[in-house]
């Protein structure tokens, strides 16, 4: 293991001193601002990038500087979603977001310190509960079938409106049914809110507009994705006559102190989503004593239930391909259950645009909750249900870029995947992905993190599934905030330690305030060749992630050689907005 504390500054870096790179980097800000003023117009364009990524950047004493700590988030937010909107985003921003500021503990548990209910369901009654207008399938997947006609799920990437997906398209609410149902209740919703102490939050308050929107638009049935576990989510106030099914795809470690600290406290809330009587899908594969507790739970209320692993559900990815730039995995999905919920189904040639086996598992999962409705006499046909599975796309998750999208980031011929995971077991479903398009090339991560996720099973995931050449460490803000972002230094520590307990060689190249593209790989020259089979890991606090992917390609081109190679990005779903944004304005 090599760590690179202090380096020298060669000529093409400047002459002021020599010391460490982060140290002269941190000296070069101030310069440089005084710069940008003396320059022309066309030569302030090309410092745009420069100055955008000094948001919240320290000096070398560690303090602040306050005249760059403009909000990077709001002004990307302010890019992305119509100006008929800002009164009702201004509207929510008044609001308590959980997602900016992370979840209290145990409050998405079933017990006294979990979230109120009774909260929501007098803020719907304000609304007329819309919520008993239509029929429901709560779940976490998402999956499209002919048959429903919405969707709600969070969190969304570039609009809040992708929150809300209305009809067989699947696009994004519209602008103008989101603006005006909003300015129709809002009387109700200040009252509300007036009402609750302040108390109402910005998901219960986007929660009931989505509800009344439902309501309003006369759908036939709705997916509703749970916010937090299941129990005291905000989703969770339907009764069992407006259920058609629950949906349980996984128990993981998501959220483990807002859901009671263990694997079968989590079990527990989600299992909170079963109604009487109600059918139960369990997508799996799950711990045998975890599938008990849910099993238990349905049982108790009289659900029947149906596990997306039973012996009589084969699936098979047969093989990996392209239909132009988009890349898919050809399936197999053969259902024939007797027990439970008579169930059969016979489709030997699907095409998954989401890939990885993770994702063909909830490929199944779908098309059983599809089948446990058609059972209960909904209209949905194998041709449909095929259709569904292979029509269903969600951004950023298992997402390869095209040749365009990667030229506007300023690297053609990058293979480029973006993908929201941030637990051990995302990490394990994003391995499979990058071994599919590129099982031995070059491969570079570039990592950015929320501060209550287990940053070394992530780490410890990714350098055993496939072990990168590059790691760039960074930070996004999250809902607008740095609050819940860990630090890049901070997790660049975490992955040097999950290297050294993997015994992998890797050679820390420190944390670096600013970089400049020209001849940067040229500061490590001597250090990067030494060792090819080293890890470079760097930390990058202060960089906008495309400039961080740029450091990526400049350093595998540096070390391996090779122009061809993959860019994976990864961490959040709010790193993936970024990479999103920056494409989309460019």
């Amino acid at each position: 293991m090599i760590r690179v504390p202090s380096v020298p500054i060669p000529a093409s870096f400047g002459s002021l001193r020599s010391g460490s790179l982060a140290d002269h980097y941190n000296s070069q800000i101030p310069t440089r601002l005084y710069c940008l003023r003396q320059q022309s117009r066309k030569t302030m364009l090309g410092y745009r990038r420069f100055l955008t990524s000094f948001c919240n950047i320290r000096n070398g004493s560690g303090k602040l500087l306050p005249f760059l700590s403009f909000s990077q988030h709001r002004l990307n937010s302010t890019l992305t979603e119509d100006p008929k909107l800002h009164d009702f985003l201004d509207y929510l921003e008044q609001l308590k977001n959980y997602e900016r500021i992370g979840v209290p503990k145990d409050a998405g548990t079933d017990s006294d310190d979990g979230f109120d209910l009774d909260r929501m369901r007098r803020l719907l009654q304000r609304l007329g509960n819309p919520h008993s207008r239509f029929k429901v399938t709560a779940a976490n997947i998402i999956y499209a079938f002919s048959a429903i006609s919405l969707i709600f799920c969070s969190p969304h990437l570039l609009t809040i409106r992708e929150r809300i997906s209305l009809g067989r398209s699947g696009g994004p609410v519209s602008v103008e049914l989101l603006r005006n149902l909003f300015y129709h209740i809002k009387g109700s919703l200040d009252l509300s809110i007036e009402m609750e102490g302040g108390a109402l939050t910005h998901f219960e308050v986007f929660t009931a507009l989505a509800f009344a929107l439902f309501s309003q638009q006369g759908i036939d049935v709705a997916v509703i994705e749970a916010g937090l576990g299941g129990a005291r989510d905000a989703t969770n106030v339907l009764c069992s006559t407006g259920l058609a099914a629950s949906v349980i795809t996984s128990i993981g470690e998501e959220h483990l102190s807002a859901l009671g600290g263990s694997l079968e406290s989590i079990a527990m809330a989600k299992s909170g989503i079963i109604k009487t009587g109600r059918p139960v899908v369990i997508g799996g594969p799950l711990q045998p004593h975890i599938e008990h507790i849910i099993r238990s739970k349905a049982s108790s209320l009289n659900s029947p239930v149906l596990s997306a692993c039973d012996a009589g559900i084969k699936s098979i990815t047969r093989f990996f391909g392209r239909e132009a730039e988009t890349p898919y995995q050809c399936c197999e999905i053969h259902i024939n259950i007797q027990e439970d919920i008579p169930l059969f189904l016979d489709l030997p040639d699907v095409k998954l645009r989401m890939l990885g086996k993770h994702q063909l598992q909830n490929a199944v999962t779908a098309t059983c909750a599809a089948l446990c409705l058609r059972n209960e006499g909904w209209r949905i046909s194998d041709v449909s249900i095929q259709a569904g599975l292979e029509k269903t796309f969600l951004p950023g998750r298992g997402q390869y870029l095209t040749k365009k999208e990667a030229e506007t980031l300023g690297l053609p011929g990058v293979s480029i995947v973006v993908d929201g995971a941030h637990t051990e077991a995302s990490a394990k479903g994003l391995i499979e992905i990058i071994k599919m398009e590129n099982p031995d090339g070059p491969l570079a991560l570039v990592v950015s993190m929320a501060s209550d996720k287990d940053h070394m099973a992530f780490a410890m995931q990714l350098l055993t599934g496939r072990t990168p050449n590059v790691v760039i460490l960074t930070e996004t803000s999250i809902a607008g905030s740095r609050f819940r972002t860990v630090s890049a230094s901070d997790l660049k520590e975490v992955w040097f330690r999950a290297a050294t307990n993997l015994g992998i060689n890797v050679l820390d190249l420190g944390t670096i305030n600013q970089w400049k593209t020209d001849g940067f790989p040229n500061v490590f020259s001597g250090q990067m060749k030494t060792n090819h089979s080293q890890v470079l890991l760097i930390a990058l606090p202060n960089a906008l992630v495309g400039d961080s992917m740029q450091v990526a390609d400049e350093l595998l081109r540096y070390r391996t050689g090779q122009k061809t190679h993959l860019i994976a990005v990864t961490g959040s779903l709010h790193i993936v907005s970024s990479v999103l944004l920056a494409v989309s304005q460019n």
